[in-house]
């Protein structure tokens, strides 16, 4: 196995001119809400414009272009949650090799579809992608495959590197980039390029709170394997990083935070409302941590991994955004069974600037029935202050409310 002092700055300057004819330009663009809020210039880096939605292509194609000829006649196999078999099965057709790609079976239909639409042969198996990586890996024995790693691969590694370089050509100063993390090969490519450039660049990867095992890996001082995955982030739902990747992050990377699914729904909304840009729910961990970090006044560049997301979960995000953002509020509230009372409510919200979105008057939740009903209202609110200036006045006018969100 390559060690992690072999990696040169040539080969990262090869793998980007190696590449280059398959990518779109992916511009930093700037952010100035996400510098607002974190009190830093944010600069995003927008993979998720990339032909496959994601940056997986560069470290795939990367990877079997390096491929002998007699490595590319078996055909190739790889495993993924979505990303990579785009990657791969776009890299594949292009450079003419068949591609058979495994897919956890709950991968959204966006991710299995556009796989195969590049021309791959899917295969669903398993509940996340540890599960489909195990039958990838009985495929290749069984047919002779050659295997193409997510993320535990030297090409693969030196492909991802290459948005690193980029971000340097484009800004030069950055002081700091900030990577999402899974297996944890996009955040070894960037964060050895960066250091090969300019070793002062500080590197900051995030995971979910519910799939952090390369943060338990560091801090236990070997690879760490999680029993379970909870978060809606799939694309870095990995329960086992790298072993190569474990020593360059441990090597390279300046820190590992973590962000909640909360504060990945908050950061998908203001990507998208302020900057019409889809991030999905692992492309957008590095503007949930911007919150999390100690840095002031430093050029910040944050990867935007990906943008593969379903409308239906598209429209959740967005929901359950507009809640964390105290945009959305809906509370319950009991009121006297007699004429009047809907229009007092109606009329304090209506005095407050809150919009009534949805009203449920329901006579049969109460234990009283004969005597009150049971107001459930939804307004949209204009941030929390918002929201408490409703709550005090309708409890100073006599209402007692519960919140629902």
């Amino acid at each position: 196995m390559v060690e992690c002092n072999e990696f040169t700055k040539e080969q990262f300057l090869e793998a980007t001119n190696r590449i280059k004819d398959v990518l779109k330009e992916t511009k930093l663009v700037y952010s100035n809400i996400f510098s607002k809020e974190s009190g830093n210039d944010i600069y995003i880096k927008p993979e998720n414009l990339q032909v496959t939605g994601a940056f997986k292509i560069r470290g795939a194609y990367n990877k079997i272009s390096k491929l002998t000829e007699e490595e590319k006649k078996k055909g190739l196999i790889t495993s993924s949650a979505g990303n990579h078999a785009q990657g791969v099965a776009l890299a594949a057709q292009k450079l003419g090799v068949k591609a058979t790609i495994v897919m956890p079976k709950a991968t959204p239909l966006i991710k299995v579809e556009a796989t195969k639409n590049f021309g791959a042969n899917v295969v669903l198996h398993g509940d996340c992608y540890d599960e489909a990586y195990e039958e990838a890996k009985r495929l290749e024995e069984k047919n002779g495959y050659t295997f193409v790693h997510p993320f535990n691969d030297i090409d693969v590694i030196e492909g991802q590197g290459t948005i690193a370089i980029e971000i340097l050509n484009e800004l030069k100063d950055v002081d700091c980039i900030i990577v999402p993390v899974g297996g944890g090969g996009l955040i070894s490519g960037i964060a050895v390029a960066a250091k090969l450039i300019n070793p002062n660049v500080k590197i900051i990867g995030v995971e979910p709170e519910g799939a952090n095992a390369v943060k338990l890996s560091i801090e236990n001082n070997k690879v760490v394997s999680l029993d379970n995955l909870k978060t809606i982030a799939d694309g870095v739902a990995v329960k086992t990083p790298g072993d190569l990747n474990f020593k360059i992050i441990k090597k390279y990377v300046d820190e590992i935070v973590t962000v909640s699914d909360l504060e990945v729904m908050e950061a998908f909304l203001i990507l998208l409302e302020k900057h019409k840009l889809i991030g999905e729910t692992s492309g957008v961990l590095p503007l949930a941590a911007l919150r999390k970090i100690n840095e002031k006044n430093k050029k910040i560049a944050c990867v935007i991994s990906g943008g593969n997301i379903d409308v239906l979960t598209i429209a959740s995000m967005i929901d359950r955004g507009l809640v964390s953002r105290g945009r959305k509020f809906c509370f319950t509230v009991e009121l006297l069974d007699k004429p009047g009372q809907l229009q007092k409510v109606s009329q304090i919200l209506g005095d407050l600037n809150a919009n009534i979105i949805k009203l449920d008057h329901n006579k049969f939740k109460t234990f009283d029935a004969f005597m009150q009903v049971q107001l459930e209202v939804t307004v949209e609110t204009n941030g929390h202050e918002h929201v408490q200036l409703i709550t005090d006045e309708l409890e100073r006018k006599g209402f007692k409310i519960v919140k629902v969100y």
